[in-house]
């Protein structure tokens, strides 16, 4: 592989010329790139991505288009049918078309990146050959696309099925039973320490994002530097800049899922067919629905026929078994994704040009902190969410009732920080905005382990990534001191997990225990009559599905279902004792927790020789690896990457992922992080130019 092809200096891509620049690696692969302007820098961003991840890249475009079935096979058909009747790309060309020049051009020079990478980059890795996969020139609006992709699911809208399942089976007042912290969505930890709070006197951030971990994975670590600005942060593969998490040596910032409720989904009243099918509005008129087919190729399958519908509330996304529901969300209505505000946070200097830049910021809505060196604190949401009903939250709502229009968009709230600020998912600063939260266990534990210090450092930091102690235990555990009548065994059980200590350590044999108990009372509760309405097979599109299984939504929100009063005749003791004993009769386990609580990453190729480690935590642990209640002990959502931004010294900063720099499976980058990420280890930030090593021209 020449120089040129590993993108290390050139100054001249295919489809415009831009100035020099030059990449430099740190010890771990990481990308640190220095160029003459901010074009070339995008320009280098773009190439060098496409060297390190082309397969990613390609991938993330497929699906966002809608056709990476047509190199996966007949196992992405459903997402794909989901991206092209939600019209993902589409809304990602609109909304480039709406960019002001200056975002457009950072944008184009990106992609001009990406395309002159692509080719050398897609020669490293074998996928290409062995799935028939030809890498194709991206569209100028592809990073939006794929931004839209990545972030379509994130405020749950699926949930709102849900919702209307359940209220139908149990009646409205039920409607929010099973509100937690569900299957697919996407939380984080996050915190603030003042500078009176650290040994420096300068503020320090920290936290990790909860995602699906995926091979590659979802954030690549980037430093971006050029005369206007010297950046280093996360950066999501196949968009320009660091859009979530970023330090620019004097100023850094960081998010966390808002859970704020900025979707709606609305019941469609059609007639007709054809070009003559029409949808009935607010204002009694019935207006034409857009209409089209499009095709999805399907490798080793036949080819599938879509049909894509869209009333003016948007495009429809559930078409089947008697319910039509169009998906209203506000990219598509606004024709912006916020992109303004990515080289905006580049050029930021202090935590007000963070805020302003934030003040364009679409999609997601997420909860930021950022602070400077100078001592400036924040703490606000970002994001565009629509004013509308109450009842547009919950549940889909009728398109023809001008009650559900929307009025215009929220406020999004900010507050001072006080003492030390946190950000976990939970009801906050952003309780006006949504519906559900997480539940309050990972921030009410990182405001304790905070609390037990005034002089933080960063390497203190990893110990709170770490924590693994399973607060929502409690609630399951406080049931059992009242049974009686128990066998010796379950007895004895009892005994053992009242004496655990509540952490899902990897070593933990009473945390593989409760586990198991937790298993057997989520099954047994999903068993009563009382769900018999809620126990079958989802129905409708297989995208939601994961949203609609009704195992898991027990296991997510088993507290509330061991402590609501509206379930009459629910006996819940009835099925502790009967999970205690079942659990005892199965014998004692000395299996630590690490060996049943292992990684299990999502990949669009899985390999399946590959061996992923065993894991300490639990989905309400600090250390947030997500197995699921009564489904699995496996893990597939973790942190995607964990941070510590110094505000004193930004080479004191530190941060990992869960795999590595490299995109190609077997490359001595592609997976060197894994074992340090896997014990909550973190790698240092390097910033020393004569520290890193020069790819030669």
């Amino acid at each position: 592989m020449s120089s040129d092809d590993r993108a290390s200096g050139g100054s001249h891509g295919k489809h415009g010329t831009y100035g020099t620049y030059e990449v430099f690696r740190d010890p771990w692969g990481i990308p640190h790139l220095r160029a003459s302007d901010s074009l070339t820098l995008a320009y280098a961003q773009g190439r060098v991505t496409a060297f390190d991840r082309a397969w990613q890249l390609e991938v993330e475009r497929h699906r966002a288009q809608g056709s990476s079935a047509a190199f996966l096979g007949a196992d992405s058909v459903a997402w794909d049918r989901f991206a092209r009747q939600s019209r993902l790309d589409d809304t990602a060309r609109r909304c480039h078309e709406a960019l002001d020049a200056e975002t457009a051009a950072w944008v184009g020079a990106y992609v001009d990146g990406v395309n002159d990478g692509l080719s050398a980059g897609a020669a490293r890795d074998e996928r290409f050959a062995r799935t028939g996969l030809v890498p194709a020139p991206w569209e100028p609006w592809v990073p939006l696309s794929v931004w839209t992709a990545t972030h379509v699911l994130f405020a749950g809208f699926a949930t709102k099925l849900w919702r209307e399942r359940v209220a139908r089976a149990l009646g409205d007042e039920a409607v929010t039973l099973f509100a937690t912290d569900g299957p697919g969505t996407a939380g984080s930890n996050g915190w603030l320490v003042p500078g009176d709070r650290t040994s420096s006197g300068s503020a320090i951030i920290a936290g990790d994002p909860h995602r699906f971990i995926e091979d590659p994975g979802v954030y690549q670590q980037i430093r971006l530097s050029c005369p206007d600005y010297d950046v280093l942060g996360l950066a999501v593969p196949g968009v320009p800049g660091l859009g979530h998490f970023g330090h620019t040596g004097t100023a850094a910032w960081a998010i966390t899922n808002a859970m704020a409720d900025y979707q709606d989904l609305y019941t469609e009243q059609l007639r007709g067919e054809g070009p003559g099918l029409e949808a009935l509005d607010p204002d009694g008129v019935w207006q034409p629905v857009a209409r089209h087919t499009e095709t999805i190729v399907v490798a080793d399958g036949e080819d599938v026929e879509v049909e894509v519908l869209e009333t003016s509330r948007g495009p429809v996304i559930v078409n089947e078994g008697g319910q039509t529901l169009s998906l209203h969300y506000p990219p598509r209505v606004r024709r912006d994704l916020g992109f303004a505000a990515l080289p905006a946070l580049l050029r930021a200097r202090t935590v007000a040009d963070i805020d302003r830049a934030l003040d364009g910021w679409a999609e997601p809505v997420n909860v930021v902190h950022a602070a400077d060196s100078a001592g400036g604190l924040l703490h606000r949401v970002a994001g565009a969410v629509p004013l509308r009903d109450g009842a547009n939250r919950l549940r889909p709502v009728p398109a023809w009732d001008r009650r559900h229009d929307w009025q215009g968009w929220a406020e999004t709230p900010a507050e001072p920080v006080q003492g030390f600020a946190v950000m976990a998912n939970a009801r906050g600063i952003a309780s006006p905005l949504g519906v559900e939260f997480a539940p309050p266990h990972r921030a009410d534990r990182i405001r304790e382990l905070l609390s037990g210090s005034a002089d933080w450092s960063p390497k203190a930091m990893a110990g709170v990534h770490a924590d693994t102690y399973l607060a929502s235990a409690e609630p399951l555990l406080a049931l059992l001191p009242a049974l009686d009548g128990l066998s010796p065994a379950a007895a004895a059980l009892r005994a053992r997990l009242l004496a655990w200590d509540r952490h899902m350590a990897a070593d933990s044999t009473e945390a593989t225990v409760f586990s198991a108990f937790r298993t057997a009372t989520v099954r047994r509760l999903a068993a009563d009559p009382v769900f018999a309405d809620l126990a079958g097979a989802p129905t409708g599109p297989e995208v939601f599905h994961p949203w609609l299984y009704l195992v898991p939504r027990v296991g997510y929100a088993l507290e509330g279902l061991l402590t609501t009063s509206l379930l009459p005749g629910f006996d819940r003791a009835a099925h502790v004792r009967a999970a205690l004993e079942e659990t005892a009769a199965a014998g004692a386990s000395d299996t630590p927790w690490a060996e049943v609580h292992r990684l299990a990453p999502w990949s669009a190729l899985p390999d399946p020789e590959a061996e992923w480690p065993g894991l300490g935590g639990d989905h309400d642990c600090v250390n947030a690896t997500s197995s699921v209640p009564g489904f699995t002990d496996l893990t597939a959502r973790a942190s995607a990457a964990r941070y510590v931004w110094d505000l004193a010294r930004r080479e004191d900063s530190l941060w990992a992922v869960p795999l590595g720099a490299d995109g190609v499976t077997g490359a001595p980058h592609h997976r060197d992080q894994l074992p340090l990420w896997a014990r909550c280890e973190l790698v240092p930030v390097v910033t020393d130019w004569t520290r890193l090593s020069k790819e030669s021209i």
